[in-house]
């Protein structure tokens, strides 16, 4: 056959970074764009939030101003129900602009200050490797990792300060009743107050960020595995991550294109490996840290539950978590392709992943309500809502899509809870960050509210041990990168932050991920962390793949211990 259709052509490699550089790909995204839909796009999330933030003061002088004139105009009891009438009407009104002003400030520093931050320091450490790539110590890594956090929080304190001080005569931050009205005269102050503001928040929380990221404890190798006390109880589980199932026997994936393994043969390897364990030793959990499928289409989700039906007692023992390719890639064949932020592809693939999971482990795990108890199990808490899911899947519509908006996140972090004291317990965070862009799909990031319903869940059960499972690593890891790009866009922006939440925890947990396709096991301070090679993704269909079954033991101090993990290798075909 002059061209054979197995083994893929250049069109199977249009979006992947193994086989295209970072510059080819932004190339072809900048000429297939749609330059009004980014219009508009742009105008939603940057443009329309920094208005509402410039305005906020303007609109919060004009209306003190007016309250005081009314106050001293009136006298006596007159002047005291006024006053009273006009608080009630400012508390009322002036809440839900404070609400409006604090969200889009919050949209504007994860779109734009967070990872300002980030790949500045990533770029420093980049560039900084490639003069010194030999003879690198972890210790002198460690201080570089400290250097460029330094330099980065130093230089873009310094950019954001000159921006503030070149916008400031712009600016406005008085106003009156009479210049609301006319508003075309505040447009120049309204986004001249919020790019000072903005930059002012930069300039300070860069510093602050690079601060506390010197100073905090670096991501170091695992110097040695624990020793397994006697007498503990031990669990055994099986962590995979990165499957990547495709929806056609021959298809390729996004990320390594034709130099990866076609269609889903090493995944039906990989189950059929496990099952021959778990019969010979059973397992107790099998953990599958996101990315279940390339890009959260149904065919590829239906192909993925497929597989575990023929494999029941591992389907039984199976928790699942969702990944950047099962919710934020707009378009596996192109890059470029955007949805709009109100788009109900994103919701979508949303409710297609919340759906698996709940198939896979609705009635085991259970969703955290707001006091941090665990409540009702996952398929309890989406009853409720099954018919909304079902006729939005069937009919779309943005009006069907907002009737679903939150349903997603509100149920993160759910827990499979241990099974007594001093059990083992399973948290299951969604680490993916709000994007709408293919090209930015791999963007990270755990809110500060999901934190918060985790941090309340383990404190309520005390004596218990977690795995505290997500999809994208917590920072950079102490290895040497080949490309820029396997550094920018990847790890969690807020990484640091995150760690220093789990410090307290440390003692009786392991953090466990997937999303590099990285095999790394080392500590962050006190945290132990468990990246998971991917069993199928960066190898050819005859090469020899492995994942991790790891085995944890929690001794007489309550401490959850991290033995020696048994490799299992797949033969390629």
């Amino acid at each position: 056959m002059l061209l054979d259709p197995r083994d893929g052509d250049f069109e199977d490699n249009a979006a992947s970074p193994e086989q295209r550089s970072l510059f080819a790909i932004v190339g072809s995204l900048l000429v297939e764009i749609s330059p009004a839909k980014l219009l508009f796009a742009w105008t939603v999330s940057l443009l329309l939030p920094g208005l509402l933030l410039g305005l906020a003061p303007l609109v919060a002088s004009a209306w003190i101003s007016s309250l005081s004139q009314q106050v001293l105009a009136l006298s006596e009891v007159g002047a005291v129900l006024a006053l009273v009438v006009i608080a009630a009407l400012g508390w009322l009104g002036g809440r839900p602009l404070f609400q409006i002003a604090e969200t889009n400030f919050w949209s504007l520093n994860a779109l734009a200050v967070q990872p300002s931050y980030t790949f500045t320091r990533e770029a420093l450490g980049h560039l900084a490797e490639l003069r010194w790539r030999t003879g690198a110590t972890p210790a002198s890594r460690i201080r570089l990792r400290r250097n460029c956090s330094i330099g980065a929080g130093m230089l873009l304190s310094a950019g954001a300060v000159l921006i503030a001080v070149l916008s400031w005569p712009a600016s406005q931050w008085t106003a009156t009743v009479n210049d609301l009205v006319l508003i075309h005269r505040l447009v120049v102050p309204t986004f001249a107050n919020a790019v000072v503001l903005v930059s002012s928040y930069l300039a300070v929380a860069s510093l602050a960020w690079s601060v506390a990221d010197a100073s905090m404890d670096q991501p170091a190798d695992l110097a040695a595995f624990d020793a397994t006390p006697l007498g503990g109880r031990c669990w055994r589980l099986a962590h995979l991550s990165d499957l990547h199932v495709v929806g056609e026997r021959y298809g390729f994936r996004i990320e390594s294109g034709t130099a990866g393994p076609r269609g889903n043969q090493r995944f039906h390897r990989v189950l059929a490996r496990l099952a021959e364990i778990h019969g010979v030793d059973p397992l107790d959990h099998v953990l599958i840290s996101g990315d279940m499928t390339d890009a959260g289409r149904p065919g590829e989700w239906a192909e993925f539950l497929d597989a575990l039906a023929g494999h029941p007692e591992l389907a039984a023992r199976i928790i699942m978590l969702p990944g950047n390719h099962d919710v934020n890639v707009v378009d596996r064949a192109n890059p470029a392709r955007l949805d709009l932020p109100f788009s109900p592809g994103k919701r979508l693939r949303q409710m297609r992943t919340l759906s698996a999971i709940a198939a896979v482990q609705g009635d085991r795990v259970r969703v955290i309500d707001d006091s941090g108890k665990p409540s009702a199990t996952l398929n309890q808490a989406l009853a409720p809502y099954q018919d909304r899911i079902v006729q939005f899947a069937q009919h779309g519509g943005v009006r069907r899509a907002v009737a679903v908006r939150g349903l997603f996140d509100d149920q993160f972090p759910m827990i499979l809870p241990p099974d007594r004291d001093g059990g083992l317990g399973i948290a299951i965070l969604n680490s993916n960050a709000e994007t709408h862009f293919s090209f930015t799909n791999a963007l990270g990031l755990v809110s500060e509210a999901q934190t918060r319903r985790l941090e309340a869940a383990i404190r309520h059960f005390p004596t218990a041990c977690w795995i505290i499972a997500l999809h994208h690593h917590l920072m950079e890891y102490p290895m040497p990168v080949k490309t820029f790009a396997e550094r920018i866009g990847t790890a969690l922006i807020n990484g640091s932050w995150f760690v220093r939440r789990l410090q307290k925890f440390s003692d009786r947990s392991v953090v466990m991920h997937g999303h590099r396709h990285i095999d790394w096991i080392g500590t962050c301070g006190a945290s132990k962390i468990v990246s998971a090679p991917s069993p199928v993704m960066g190898a050819a269909d005859d090469a020899v793949t492995y994942f991790y079954i790891h085995r944890m033991v929690v001794g007489p101090d309550r401490k959850l211990c991290l033995a020696q993990p048994e490799r299992v290798e797949i033969a390629g075909s």
